[in-house]
């Protein structure tokens, strides 16, 4: 089909690479404006010991023209447990709401050791996205928290930190969540019953491709420390083969370069692609607690419903025979006793009618603003998954089209010919062809070259 997704023809002279096939291609709503005000930059990653501990701090620079900032530019350090700290009071303030991941605490991309490079530098790029992310958001960049984390000392941090709940409230705050998740929900809405399977679908198809790159990375990794092995063996090679010892040279000169080409190959694989996938990992558990808190939250409001509705038929009913009677025996009239017990129920329904009416309002917040935070969620995971995708595709290309221009000027450099079954080739010329033959095919083997050299019958 000569048609493109626009609807335009096919020119037969337009360009037809893979990048710019890719560059040509536009996405739906991939123009918008631009109207972010506040940045923020994680860096500089600085060791402090400690007679208790070690720890790693962060400095984050903000640069803002937000009028209710005292400031434009700020520069504070932040330690990871700040960063949890953040997260965890937004989630508080907005149950329903989705705050991007944070890096697990202890591993990050199957790495154990908490202080070396690799890891401090995974992790302050995790935490730079983390708070992009959140000054991003159109609620959660406009918190107080978020303000307080971006401006105060580290003294003031710490005590904004105390006048968070305590640990009873936290505590009964947990029971009631468990409480209501062993409740359970009875009437969930539909449209989060799908959210619900949608989220389960993401989370097994994200987690694949996260093990199937981490696979690939592992893989190139692999032959990359293969493919360093033969640099060196064609030049030591050269020296025992006299009459091919130039173009064995040239030969592991191209090796060589390929090999850093495909050394920033591996980088860029585990800089750009599998970081993004892996937070999409732990999106997908961030979007599960955030479904069980909205179902938490109906939940409490169908158990405080039925509770009403419980007291209700008890103002109504007459069977207070016994109660009556043993009032009756300590000298109160049980018309007396009946008026006082109707009217303490009186009171109580109607504080649990007020109840209601606030857990029915909380309830309604709740489902509204999961609903709008889940259309932006999706938009902007897209947008992130394709940028992500398209990057490594643009990459890839770049990749192969350099290792295949080395081989090709190799070939070209050391050869008049350009066709193998050219017969007036010198028996140089053809060896050499075959070396550069196998190369292509066979990724440098060293048998089969070695057999072409010695003009040996090979497969």
């Amino acid at each position: 089909d000569t048609t493109l997704t626009d609807g335009s023809s096919f020119n037969a002279s337009m360009q037809t690479s893979p990048a710019s096939m890719i560059n040509q291609y536009k996405f739906e709503e991939e123009e918008e404006v631009d109207t972010k005000d506040i940045f923020v930059i994680v860096d500089n990653p600085e060791s402090h010991v400690t007679a208790i501990e070690t720890y790693i701090t962060y400095r984050v620079v903000t640069k803002t023209t937000r009028s209710e900032f005292d400031s434009s530019e700020f520069e504070v350090r932040r330690r990871y447990q700040d960063f949890l700290w953040l997260k965890g009071r937004l989630e508080e303030a907005h149950p329903t709401l989705i705050v991007h991941p944070l890096p697990e605490k202890f591993v990050v991309k199957g790495m154990v050791e908490r202080f070396s490079e690799d890891f401090i530098e995974t992790r302050r790029r995790a935490l730079h996205r983390f708070l992009n992310k959140i000054a991003e958001h159109p609620i959660f960049s406009s918190s107080e928290d978020f303000k307080i984390f971006l401006t105060a000392a580290s003294g003031e941090l710490t005590a904004h930190k105390k006048q968070g709940p305590g640990f009873l409230s936290r505590m009964g705050e947990t029971v009631k969540a468990v409480a209501a998740s062993v409740r359970g929900v009875r009437n969930r809405p539909q449209e989060f019953t799908d959210m619900q399977e949608y989220v389960e679908a993401f989370s097994q198809k994200i987690s694949s491709l996260d093990k199937v790159t981490q696979r690939i990375s592992r893989e190139q990794k692999e032959y990359l420390e293969e493919l360093k092995e033969c640099g060196p063996t064609y030049a030591l090679w050269s020296q025992s083969e006299e009459e091919l010892a130039e173009p064995l040279k040239n030969v592991a000169g191209c090796v060589d370069r390929c090999c850093k080409e495909t050394e920033e190959q591996v980088k860029h694989l585990n800089d750009h692609l599998i970081p993004v996938l892996h937070e999409y990992v732990l999106c997908a558990d961030t979007l599960k607690a955030v479904l069980r808190r909205r179902d938490n939250i109906q939940a409490d409001f169908e158990a405080k419903t039925e509770a009403l509705a419980t007291k209700k038929a008890d103002r109504d009913s007459d069977s207070k025979v016994l109660s009556l009677a043993w009032d009756s025996l300590v000298g109160r009239s049980p018309e007396e006793v009946k008026q006082q017990k109707q009217q303490k129920l009186k009171g109580e329904i109607k504080e649990m009618r007020d109840d209601l009416d606030k857990s029915e309002d909380r309830l309604e917040w709740a489902n509204n603003a999961l609903k709008s935070d889940w259309t932006r969620w999706q938009k902007v995971m897209r947008n992130d998954l394709r940028s992500a995708f398209i990057d490594t595709a643009e990459r890839n290309v770049s990749y192969y089209e350099k290792c295949l221009a080395r081989l090709r000027h190799l070939k070209e450099g050391q050869s008049p010919c350009t066709n193998i079954s050219t017969s007036t080739n010198s028996p140089r010329d053809r060896n050499e062809l075959r070396i550069f033959s196998i190369i292509n095919q066979c990724k440098c083997c060293l048998p089969l070259i070695r057999a072409a050299l010695l003009q040996k019958p090979f497969d």
